[in-house]
């Protein structure tokens, strides 16, 4: 038989990584980052039961790129999470790896240098150092889970977790999340429809199988118990948006149908924001009416918030990067973030508390 090559073709080499078991050895929890950590956990679930009438509230970068930023930003959330407790449940949005219909930066753990390198292990490294000052802060962190095998590096630092809208409707994604400890919130498909989340709901609450690996970084089978903390996030779609009131009934019936609990969250971003920034404040406006008008199935929200105000491109170099802007989407700045969270919590203290849950 002739010595022909019939694989890997287009792979240029294959670098071994660090094994997640290592990185959590470099960087062990701590007593305050587990007791941050089952706390948020602890209190989303109670929200979704309807046992804590608060709302809670995702809120921080569109994505991580300066780790020294994201501390800065963790301070001043977790200061202003305290102000508000009585009302709202405060967790810092870090997204460390950004899905791409074409091209573009795809996120911390991928490209950490922001050139193309794909430094992983440093990229590994960087997220799970922050996401441990960000726990031992004593606030709860949400990110998004966008492959299969770097939740095994970082989940257990998670209270929430994100599967996006170009990922709810994969099937691999859907058993993934059934194994999380962490609620799940699957966005809605990006065409707007509700359909795919529902379907994938229903999935995770199952027990399932798939391939990934195990700590020490060997290829394993992963089986699941099954996930019956999941809820809807309504991100619009295709220039719709489906944050208001009718698209929110519409939702609650869709869910009541499928015998899945109305527990919806709203981000008030991405295409509900018509990716303008500060739309973000009358999505948020348009929310908080309804809620004090009486609804009771919206429990969360989310904001894309930074220090800065706007986005910028990526430079030539790092030293050129403006501190605390976007490179991805455009945020609100933190002066306008501290506002609205206040008017927030202002508007719905006492209205939460005599909310009473949907069956």
């Amino acid at each position: 038989m002739p010595n022909r090559r019939i694989e890997n073709l287009n792979v240029s080499s294959e670098d071994t990584l660090i094994t997640p078991a290592e990185l959590k050895r470099r960087f062990p929890l701590t007593d305050k980052s587990v007791q941050t950590v089952m706390n948020g956990q602890s209190v989303i679930k109670n929200i979704l039961e309807g046992k804590d009438r608060r709302l809670f509230v995702v809120v921080g970068p569109c994505s991580i790129h300066d780790v020294t930023a994201a501390k800065d930003y963790a301070l001043r959330l977790k200061r202003l999470a305290d102000e508000v407790d009585d009302t709202l449940f405060l967790l810092m949005r870090v997204y460390f790896e950004k899905p791409r219909t074409r091209t573009g930066w795809q996120g911390l753990i991928n490209d950490p240098c922001m050139d193309g390198s794909g430094k992983f292990d440093e990229g590994l490294t960087l997220a799970r150092e922050l996401l441990l000052y960000v726990a031992n802060l004593g606030l709860p962190a949400a990110g998004e889970a966008l492959d299969l095998v770097s939740p095994q590096y970082i989940q257990d630092l998670f209270s929430w977790s994100a599967i996006g809208a170009r990922t709810t409707e994969s099937q691999t994604h859907r058993k993934m999340a059934s194994g999380f400890s962490s609620t799940v919130g699957f966005k809605n498909g990006t065409n707007g429809k509700v359909t795919i989340a529902i379907n994938a709901m229903l999935t995770a609450a199952n027990p399932n199988s798939f391939i990934s690996v195990d700590p020490e970084g060997h290829v394993a089978v992963i089986r699941t118990k099954g996930n019956k903390y999941t809820h809807i996030v309504l991100r619009g779609g295709e220039s719709r948006v489906n944050y208001d009131a009718d698209s929110i009934f519409r939702c609650e019936r869709e869910l009541r149908e499928a015998g899945l609990p109305e527990n919806i969250m709203v981000d008030c971003s991405h295409a509900n924001s018509q990716s303008d920034p500060n739309r973000q404040l009358g999505v948020l406006d348009d929310i908080t009416r309804q809620i004090v008008d009486g609804n009771r199935s919206i429990i969360g929200l989310m904001l894309e918030s930074n220090i800065e105000g706007g986005k910028q491109a990526i430079p030539s170099t790092r030293e050129a990067l403006k501190y605390g802007v976007s490179i991805t989407d455009a945020c609100i700045d933190w002066s306008t973030t501290e506002r609205v969270i206040n008017q927030l919590r202002e508007k719905l203290k006492g209205c939460l508390l005599g909310r009473r849950k949907l069956s």
